[in-house]
């Protein structure tokens, strides 16, 4: 697996508990950090997705 794919992962879990924080306290500004972490992690994780298939299409060809 893909580097990206295991730390997008965990970037997107981490934003999206700072997400939630910053929810419950009122907290816009951690709120938006946390919106923003969320998805660069989707991001990564996409792009080691993308990695992982590319090696896997050139593995069987």
């Amino acid at each position: 697996m893909d580097k990206n794919r295991t730390e997008g992962m965990k970037h997107e879990v981490k934003g999206a508990m700072k997400e939630a924080a910053g929810k419950l306290t009122g907290n816009h500004a951690k709120q938006a950090a946390g919106n923003i972490e969320k998805n660069a992690g989707k991001v990564q994780k996409e792009v080691g997705k993308a990695a992982d298939q590319m090696r896997d299409r050139d593995r069987h060809h």
